[in-house]
């Protein structure tokens, strides 16, 4: 049993991973960092130098950045951090910017004020640099390292540390404390988790509504996507989270429910769960401890993988959501395990190239394997240590995905960037 101590950290590991977002968050936490970078400065910037690590770079290169009318990329997403940000609202920096906000983002990007740089040096995967200067000389930094809205001294990112000092010390997680956790904790403790519900059907609603990216979702619920797929409980959980991925990768001016510091991830985490909830007929309890469940088994496992890494973090959202619809499903501890075993067995090794919308389509894969992988573990159906990098034990089988997806795959993420930035 986990001590009090432990549960009320868990509690406060949740609320600060499980936070609203617009957009996606790499561009935004560039975004982020020119914003508190220019009022330090007191000033619109004269010019803006950016150093980025090669995973930011990647990240924010081909996706929209909210309230620009569906403009892509790193340029004007620097242009209206620094013209209208506000720090202070964290991943939803641009929320309070105006119609009026960019057209004097777009006159300030066509000056030719901002200069974006990859930092092979970078201390992190996880690191933003912006140093503002104003007509005369006056210079002012801000750093971005280790987390989406991690500030840090320009001394600690000189070093390895990836957090300061005084940042609170995350607990020490297994599948089964997650699990206790989830099924066990006060009620109305963990109640909040339903904002997730709330904002990220909304945002499938608009994906739904409006003709964003590729369509996917929108696509799956026309009458060619029913009828090659049907009215299924599946067909409607891969729609309706592909519909919320559509909006969020588009650019749309909506706010998601994040996950460790990935929209996409609090989507995928999310919406799987509650549709399957939904047409199943769960209890809102269940629900709520579901969420929990999938939530929490993310941070898990981004834990030990890393912010961002060369790993697609459907992968582990997804995870997350098989074990919430394995515990809908009447699961119990032993066959969330194996339904976490059997994504292990099934997805490692999807790379990420980086945010767009495209990666509606990676989201639906994920939980197409999430729904699959719980189908098989609810009947004691799972992948065994005879079998690839799974193990007996649950969470060495994820610290195995982990170690892949952090450190084998480093060559093939340096890969995947020079053939994003070397297109022809």
């Amino acid at each position: 049993m986990s001590t009090k101590e432990e549960r009320e950290a868990i509690l406060a590991l949740l609320h600060r991973e499980v936070v609203p977002a617009i957009g996606c968050t790499e561009p935004m936490a560039v975004a982020l960092c020119v914003a508190r970078a220019t009022e330090m400065l007191g000033k619109l910037p004269a010019s803006i130098h950016l150093r980025l690590s090669a995973n930011i770079l990647k990240n924010a290169m081909g996706v929209g950045i909210p309230g620009t009318g569906g403009m892509i990329g790193l340029p004007i997403a620097v242009a209206m951090g620094a013209v209208a940000g506000k720090s202070c609202l964290g991943l939803e920096v641009l929320r309070d910017c105006t119609p009026e906000d960019l057209e004097k983002a777009k006159h300030y990007l066509s000056e030719g004020r901002i200069y974006i740089a990859l930092d092979e040096q970078a201390p992190d995967k996880l690191f933003i640099r912006a140093e503002v200067t104003d007509e005369n000389g006056l210079r002012k930094e801000a750093c971005i390292m280790g987390g989406h809205t991690q500030f840090v001294e320009r001394a600690a990112a000189s070093t390895s540390q990836t957090s300061p000092s005084d940042a609170p010390s995350e607990p020490v997680l297994t599948l089964s404390k997650v699990f206790e956790f989830a099924t066990t904790a006060p009620l109305e403790s963990i109640r909040f988790i339903l904002e997730a519900k709330r904002l990220n059907e909304a945002a499938a609603a608009d994906g739904l509504r409006e003709n964003y990216g590729h369509q996917l979702g929108k696509t799956m619920c026309s009458p060619l996507g029913r009828g090659i797929m049907g009215d299924s409980i599946f067909a409607k959980v891969l729609s309706e989270t592909s519909c919320a991925c559509d909006a969020r990768m588009a650019g749309a001016k909506i706010p998601v429910m994040s996950n460790s510091g990935s929209g996409n991830q609090g989507i995928c985490a999310t919406m799987p769960v509650v549709v399957f909830a939904r047409e199943n007929h769960n209890t809102e309890e269940e629900l709520i401890r579901a969420l929990t469940l999938s939530h929490l088994t993310a941070i898990y496992i981004k834990q030990s993988l890393g912010c961002l890494s060369a790993l697609c973090g459907c992968v582990v959202a997804s995870t997350g959501s098989s074990c919430g619809i394995t515990y809908l499903m009447g699961g119990d501890y032993e066959q969330v395990a194996h339904s976490v075993k059997n994504m292990i067995a099934n997805l490692t090794g999807m790379i990420c190239d980086g945010a767009k919308p495209s990666c509606a389509l990676k989201l639906t894969t994920g939980v197409g394997t999430a729904v699959m992988s719980a189908m098989l573990a609810i009947q004691h159906k799972f992948v065994t240590p005879a079998e690839g990098i799974i193990e007996d034990d649950v969470d060495r089988s994820i610290h195995n995905l982990t170690s892949i997806g952090s450190k084998g795959m480093d060559e093939t993420d340096r890969f995947v960037l020079n053939i994003m930035t070397h297109k022809e």
